[in-house]
């Protein structure tokens, strides 16, 4: 356990230029007094590690000193061989690349370990793209991807969602596959905006490096973008009667956290059923979507969806009459 640790930290320490007393608790998970004595058997061991007081102090190693370390576990052989997306590679133009380092890792492995790449492959796969959606690869993905790279500023063209097309100058900040769908994040302007890849009609890169903010935290901007563009598409709410089975079933046809909210705020009804209101996208997005919970739900307004929702019903029963 002890001899883990201390492994650790010197990859810590190596791999950052310096580090106080509690980042490396934080990062050990230990206490700071923990870290001091780690750090003086690393000393008495020959690992030229030493610290220095005052505000910009912490732990350092002699400069240039670097670890021959380079064993790896077979749960951890493993699962550096899953990091890797194939087909997003792929996309990006990124294949040789990924393939070149994949072979400097496997001839680094112990003998032991030489079947981690085909033991994951075997396990494990990623299919990123949606159900009865052909996924289609952008064609100036690799000319992004690029620019993404080497933090260079991007020229583009642009056709939004209203079929206009106008000019960007971009940073490009980072790249998302989202159920098959590549988008861009990206600075224009001074703020932060994402682009969809496969409506770019042309790039130009190779433009003029550019400063990343160093607190851009790129997973943490698509999760809040993500989750402002779902609540901007439910712009109706449709009124509700909802059975006990139909209440159940709201969250797996509509928005989830929609049908959360409005299951939260029900009111009870005298025949068991509760009355809810649900924000939808559209009238006509909500009747594919309610449909689908047959007499669990009774949809009280609007009107002329309700009315729809009636001749739907009476034409079925004539169906099967």
């Amino acid at each position: 356990m002890r001899a883990a640790r201390l492994i650790k930290m010197v990859l810590l320490l190596q791999n950052r230029a310096a580090m106080t007393a509690a980042e490396l608790a934080a990062e050990l998970e230990v206490s700071e007094r923990t870290v001091t004595r780690d750090a003086l058997a690393l000393s008495e061991a020959g690992v030229p590690v030493f610290s220095e007081r005052g505000r910009a102090g912490g732990y350092r190693l002699v400069g240039g000193y670097r670890t021959r370390l380079t064993g790896l576990a077979r749960d951890e052989a493993e699962a550096l061989f899953l990091s890797g997306l194939p087909g997003a590679l792929r996309d990006m133009g990124l294949a040789d690349a990924a393939s070149a380092a994949r072979l400097k890792v496997t001839a680094a492995l112990l003998p032991s370990l030489a079947d981690a790449p085909r033991s994951a492959a075997r396990r494990f796969h990623l299919d990123a793209p949606g159900w009865y959606r052909e996924p289609v690869t952008p064609e100036l993905l690799p000319a992004v991807a690029e620019a993404v790279w080497d933090d260079r500023r991007l020229s583009a063209r642009y056709r939004r969602r209203d079929g206009e097309e106008v000019g960007r100058e971009l940073e490009p900040y980072g790249l998302v596959l989202k159920a098959g769908v590549w988008y861009l994040c990206a600075r224009a302007d001074g703020s932060y905006r994402t682009y969809r890849v496969d409506r770019f009609t042309a790039v130009e890169g190779g433009g003029e490096p550019f400063e990343r903010d160093p607190g851009f935290d790129l997973a943490a901007f698509w999760t809040e973008r993500a989750a402002e563009f779902a609540r901007s598409l439910l712009r109706a709410e449709v009124e509700l009667l909802l059975t006990a089975a139909g209440a159940g079933r709201l969250p797996s046809v509509t928005d989830r956290e929609a049908a959360r909210e409005a299951l939260a705020a029900a009111a009870p009804e005298d025949d068991g059923r509760v009355r809810a209101v649900l924000r939808v996208e559209s009238e006509e997005v909500a009747f594919g979507q309610l449909f689908a919970l047959g007499p669990e739900a009774e949809v009280v307004a609007p009107a002329s969806l309700r009315e729809r929702f009636a001749e739907a019903a009476r034409a079925t029963a004539a169906r099967y009459r």
